[in-house]
């Protein structure tokens, strides 16, 4: 009796792992692949997601030509099956479908969500570890509570505020590049300290060395996070088989948060010695007060105040970073451009700092910035999941179909920016963005789109327009015979092997 009852058992688990692991994925393929919408095959358990993986290795294994045609590179897998299936297709991350979309109107579609179909899908165990709950993951009622609150930190009046310790620690880089005079600098891990610096002094009140810790430990949990980003967990195995990845990023977390509780602490306490409501006017005082508030629709709890600050000190950090040392090996690639800039920057501002205002009007600056953001742009893939059943264009997409937007496929499409797409052309936005995409803002989005749009672009923008403009009035830059071009897929897009410049005085 008890036997018959345990094989029983064991039929129905067989009959529900096969349902799931092969039936139900393989209906879904062909039930895609009748509307046109094909892709490479599932594979059982593991989906497309070795294939991938397998063809990033290859590619990063080959040397790449100092060219700006990256997307074969650092995307590979996209490369390659959008070429074979078309614009749109079909892969599989485990026994989960992806549905990858690089048609501009319907990105834009899925982007600006205006029917809330489109929504965030849950972040992987690696991912959440990183971004938790924050703004940049959530959804509903406490996106809009966060999403209201970032947008008060880095808009308008909040950006002037943070102005002159944007300056301040410009100032302090541009300083110690002094030593540097005449010899090679390698810029990417110069930029790491400034904008670790400016997100330190600006958002939280501290200096970097207050900050050092946890940025050390952000790039620990980040590197980790990489390192895991397309290996397959299946429900319920990770608590039964932790891999040494799984220990020490917990502990790595439980590190940050603790780190970062301490300043919240010194804040608050600092708050209580002082006048009432004096939490300070920077993002974390923000949070603060929002933590503090009597009101419960605007109260944020302690862990969402950790999962914010969490989020800012490494995303803050991360793309202003890449967006920089970007934009100096392209400024060191074509002095042309790199005096133009400096011509604009001297004629504003002289010898002197830059000011607030004069930074808005630097019309050749935000044409480089731009360019810079479309050939390497900081997101190069956007998630969203379907909710329920919806019809996306012509494709009707069942419901929790992921689907993916990859920006670099975009800022890389000749149909959309020409033959000359891979070619260095600030002019293409001398008229502005619109013009730049031919109407079709789908084409050029950098930090996303739509209402979920990055909150810190106004900042990283600012931050990145206050460094050049200081480095430009007292240095000319060209590149290293050292350095050796190798974009890779981090977080954002990095340059593996640093940028290395010859700086020389003015």
């Amino acid at each position: 009796m008890i036997l018959s009852f345990v094989c029983v058992l064991l039929l129905l688990a067989l009959i529900n792992a096969f349902h799931k692991l092969w039936w139900t994925p393989v209906r879904l393929q062909n039930m895609m692949a009748l509307q046109g919408i094909k892709g490479p095959s599932y594979r059982l358990l593991y989906g497309n997601a070795t294939e991938i993986t397998n063809m990033k290795k290859e590619a990063m294994s080959r040397p790449i030509s100092l060219s700006h045609d990256i997307f074969s590179h650092v995307q590979p897998h996209i490369h390659a099956w959008t070429k074979s299936y078309g614009k749109n297709f079909l892969q599989w991350y485990g026994v989960k479908p992806v549905l990858v979309v690089t048609e501009p109107e319907l990105c834009k579609e899925i982007l600006n969500n205006k029917d809330g179909v489109y929504v965030k899908p849950k972040p992987s165990i690696v991912v959440k570890k990183l971004f938790g709950d924050s703004v940049a993951m959530t959804e509903g009622e406490k996106w809009a509570k966060l999403r209201k609150l970032s947008n008060h930190a880095f808009h308008g009046e909040s950006l002037r505020n943070m102005f002159p310790d944007m300056i301040a620690s410009a100032e302090a880089m541009v300083e110690r590049w002094k030593h540097h005079e005449g010899n090679e600098i390698e810029v990417f891990e110069e930029f790491r300290l400034l904008t670790s610096e400016v997100i330190s002094r600006t958002a939280f009140g501290s200096s970097y060395l207050e900050g050092k810790k946890i940025f050390e430990m952000l790039m620990r949990l980040s590197s980790i996070i990489v390192r895991n980003l397309f290996g397959i967990r299946f429900p319920g195995m990770s608590k039964l088989f932790r891999t040494s990845d799984d220990i020490e990023s917990e502990k790595v977390e439980k590190g940050i948060r603790n780190s970062i509780m301490e300043i919240v602490k010194k804040r608050e306490k600092e708050a209580k010695a002082g006048e009432e409501d004096s939490f300070g006017k920077d993002f974390l005082g923000l949070l603060l007060k929002a933590h503090h508030a009597t009101n419960d629709k605007q109260m944020i709890s302690v862990d969402e105040l950790l999962e914010e600050c969490k989020t800012f000190y490494f995303a803050g950090q991360e793309t202003t970073n890449t967006l920089l040392a970007w934009t100096t090996l392209l400024l060191a690639l074509h002095p042309e451009w790199q005096e133009e800039a400096r011509n604009e920057v001297l004629q504003f501002f002289g010898k002197e700092p830059p000011t607030y205002d004069g930074i808005a009007k630097l019309k050749t600056m935000s044409m480089i910035i731009n360019e810079t953001l479309r050939l390497y742009p900081p997101a190069i893939l956007l998630a969203r999941k379907v909710s329920r059943e919806v019809r996306l264009g012509k494709i009707l997409v069942p419901a929790n179909v992921e689907l993916l937007v990859p920006t670099l496929a975009l800022h890389h499409e000749p149909q959309l920016w020409g033959e000359e797409v891979e070619l260095f052309k600030p002019e293409r936005f001398s008229e502005g963005i619109a013009k730049a995409t031919n109407d079709n803002m789908a084409a050029f989005m950098p930090f996303g789109l739509g209402p979920r749009i990055c909150v810190g672009f106004n900042f990283a923008a600012l931050e990145a327009k206050i460094a050049m403009s200081m480095i430009l009035q007292r240095y000319s830059f060209t590149l290293s015979p050292g350095y050796v071009h190798s974009p890779f897929q981090y977080v954002t897009v990095r340059p593996q092997n640093g940028v290395q410049v010859i700086l020389h005085p003015l």
